[in-house]
């Protein structure tokens, strides 16, 4: 499993699943998905990231969000959209 992620400036830290999940979530949420239907798709995301970084010791925050993307977008394209795009939007 990865032990650490460059973040956007510079330093790391270790994968946290409980943040992407949390952001996940949230994308989900945002689209309308009810609650429980939110916490399976996060749950389904962060493990397909997990089973990602296993072979990875160093990888960026960029590179989880890229995969999570990915991931999300075969389970829920409009929460793939806004978890994408969730720091544009105010």
């Amino acid at each position: 499993m990865v032990k650490h992620i460059v973040k956007r400036q510079g330093h790391t830290e270790a994968f946290d699943e409980r943040k992407l999940y949390g952001s996940i979530y949230s994308a989900c949420f945002s689209v309308r998905q009810p609650s429980a239907t939110a916490e399976l798709l996060a749950e389904k995301v962060v493990e397909d990231v997990k089973k990602w970084l296993e072979p990875k010791t160093e990888v960026t925050s960029s590179d989880i969000q890229r995969i999570a993307y990915r991931h999300l977008n075969v389970y829920h394209e409009d929460a793939a959209w806004m978890y994408k795009h969730h720091r544009n939007i105010d």
